[in-house]
């Protein structure tokens, strides 16, 4: 049993109440952490101590703090084996995922942008016939909450909070309730980095009424960034709206994956089957709808389906597993609702379709590898998020019809497709709405490109410039010159 208190002003505290809740691991249910509880109280000292640190963070420059993140990179490395184990155990991840992926990629997200603050310059116009020179000045933007999720635990937090620091900013953490641990482990990391007192807190808790709740509408937080889903990101901007915090949110998506009959078949069948079962399908960016043009339909939904049946599930501490369990028992039920619905609906079962219940795998939250074909766009399985390892796949004859069905959606955050026709690649890429499409690839990113999405998928982007326009406040110097 794990001990996880809140990180505030460079002490780890309990809650004032003395109030706690459990984290349960999805490979059998069983508690393995108690974590302190959270509000308003805690919120309250959280964003008083990051106000009291900002000004000397901020006046500290972007090389002197770079010096201290690069630390923070280095300790998330030293530790990268406890870190891979304790998001292991608290959300289902497989380890190999962990190891190899994630806690690499946290460290990187630090180092990028330690790097990218120091590197980043700003704009000068010069206009000599006038006499006069304007230019722009950055600053921090100030006291930041940043809400992360469940899925990614530390990648995503780490994505939020690395560039915020590299910025001059100082950060309130709220993660998530289903997965607290390593954000307590990136605390202290950052504390023997030499992280000042109160640049970076970390309070636990839930969303309504508790921290969630507490960060968004409190009056010194200067900005939200958020990752999650959709309709939460709406109850965070309504909460946010009388104090005009400025906003960034990455939520939801139902991507389309599109597979082109002129497709390198080896590639587009491994890249689909890891654009839907990767991470458990717990993927905002997910290809969970899957579009494969006519003339090679049957082929293609055979191959599939071979490659999903050998697809390992099991005990994510096995290196060999690579699909774990459901974070939550409450997350497995929605998911087997909608395998329910999809069936009600009319999708054809092709594999999976049940929760695992062999052996140890009984006690956790398991779900067998699922692919649906013949579904119809307008079915409510092909519209909303399941957010689980669940394929809904149907044909297409044009390629002006597999545009059409994938801007059919509310959602627009990733797309991919798999062709040889160069026309097609650009063409799809243009016309589809969303904030990030793959070419014959998955989940490959340039952190310097914008990440964000369209329509219900998300508000603002991240990543290099972005990230470095929402963490700071433009100002524009307007001098004359030559009396």
């Amino acid at each position: 049993m794990r001990e996880v208190l809140h990180f505030i002003d460079g002490e780890f505290v309990p809650s004032t109440d003395g109030a706690t809740f459990e984290s349960v691991t999805p490979t059998d249910n069983t508690v393995i952490a108690r974590v302190a509880l959270g509000g308003g109280v805690e919120v309250d000292r959280a964003v008083a101590a990051a106000r009291r640190a900002f000004p000397a963070w901020a006046g500290m420059g972007p090389e002197a703090r770079r010096e201290i993140l690069m630390r923070v990179a280095e300790g998330i490395e030293a530790r990268l084996e406890e870190l891979a184990e304790w998001e292991t155990r608290d959300m289902g991840k497989p380890i190999t995922a962990a190891r190899t992926k994630d806690m690499p990629r946290s460290a990187y997200n630090f180092r990028f942008f330690a790097d990218y603050a120091v590197q980043v310059g700003t704009k000068v116009w010069d206009k000599p016939w006038d006499g006069v020179l304007t230019y722009e000045l950055r600053e921090p933007l100030g006291v930041v909450g940043s809400i992360s999720p469940w899925n990614f635990p530390l990648m995503l937090l780490t994505w939020k909070v690395a560039p915020a620091l590299a910025f001059g900013c100082t950060v309130v953490a709220k993660p998530a309730e289903q997965s607290p641990i390593t954000a307590s482990i990136l605390a202290e990391i950052c504390r023997d980095a030499g992280v000042p007192p109160g640049v970076f807190n970390v309070v636990h808790g839930f969303g309504p009424a508790s921290a969630g709740e507490a960060l968004t509408t409190h009056p010194d937080v200067d900005a939200i960034t958020f990752t999650g889903e959709s309709n939460t990101g709406r109850a965070i901007m309504a909460a946010a709206a009388p104090t005009l915090k400025k906003l960034s949110f990455e939520m939801g998506g139902k991507s389309a994956n599109i597979v082109c009959a002129d497709a390198d078949l080896d590639a587009a069948v491994t890249g689909s089957l890891r654009g839907i079962f990767v991470n458990q399908g717990e993927v905002c960016l997910a290809g969970s709808r899957l579009l494969v043009q006519r003339p090679i339909y049957e082929e293609f939904l055979a191959r599939l389906v071979e490659g999903a049946e050998a697809w390992k599930v099991g005990d994510p501490f096995d290196p060999t597993t690579q699909m774990g369990p459901l974070v939550s028992e409450e997350h497995l039920d929605k998911v087997l609702s909608y395998i329910d619905l999809a069936r009600e609906e009319g999708a054809k079962l092709l594999c999976g379709g049940y929760r695992i219940t062999d052996g140890d795998l009984a006690k956790g939250n398991y779900v067998a590898p699922t692919i649906f074909a013949d579904a119809d766009n307008s079915m409510q399985v092909c519209q909303d998020e399941i957010f689980g390892p669940v394929e809904m796949v149907m044909p297409f004859d044009e390629i002006d019809e597999a545009i059409e069905i994938a801007n059919q959606s509310r959602y627009g955050l990733a797309g991919m497709v798999w062709t040889t026709n160069l026309d097609t690649a650009h063409r799809v890429a243009r016309e589809v709405r969303t904030g990030t499409m793959w070419v014959n690839c998955f989940f490959v990113r340039d952190l310097r490109a914008p990440f964000g999405g369209y329509k219900d998928s998300g508000l603002g982007r991240e990543g290099g410039d972005y990230s470095y326009e929402f963490f700071t406040e433009s100002k524009a110097v307007v001098m004359k010159l030559g009396g």
